[in-house]
């Protein structure tokens, strides 16, 4: 039987040895979230240069005032809604991303409050006589650790979900106001 420093120093090097997994999971799926992001500003960076070549033959092409106002309202609705669909998509990548992290992290707290624990019954069994109630203290303090954490993540997701609400109000907003707009009223 190992003593219980021997204990502490295999608990602390295996600890060390899963938070460092935990990191390069961490890191992996933050650069995963930044690929993704970096290809959805490709594409929209390569679709926008595409329209507003588009746009412009157009525009250029019209024969009165009264023409180019209405092919410039024309692109008003299509441009609100591909702004819609870019910023769902960043929201998207930014949840899955956040989600990713909520996950590891939280694997990662259960399982180093799950070896804590079992490291302190072992101790425990060897502790002195009267020492039970500093052993129920440290167990109680991790349990509203694991309290603490779960509070965390939920008022996490809660503005997640708040932020990615604002942000698709935000974008209906404009949408609306592009389609009520003057100049879309002209145009039909």
């Amino acid at each position: 039987m190992s003593t219980i420093p021997e204990q502490f120093s295999n608990a602390a090097k295996a600890s060390f040895d899963n938070q460092f997994a935990s990191f390069s999971a961490l890191t992996n799926t933050a650069l995963e979230g930044f690929q993704k992001l970096a290809a959805l500003n490709m594409a929209t960076a390569k679709a926008s240069l595409e329209g507003s070549s588009v746009t412009a033959r157009q525009l250029l092409s019209a024969s009165n005032p009264q023409e180019f106002f209405s092919l410039s309202t024309a692109q008003a609705q299509p441009a609100a809604e591909k702004a819609l669909a870019y910023g769902r998509q960043v929201s998207s990548i930014a949840a899955e991303t956040a989600a990713e992290f909520s996950k590891a992290a939280k694997a990662q707290i259960t399982e180093n409050s799950r070896k804590v624990i079992s490291l302190v019954n072992e101790a425990s069994k060897h502790a002195p006589a009267g020492s039970e109630n500093a052993v129920a203290l440290f167990k109680s303090a991790l349990g509203n650790a694991d309290a603490g954490y779960e509070q965390l993540t939920r008022s996490a997701k809660q503005a997640s979900d708040t932020i990615e609400a604002n942000v698709n109000a935000a974008v209906n907003q404009f949408n609306s106001a592009v389609k009520n707009s003057p100049l879309a009223t002209a145009a039909k």
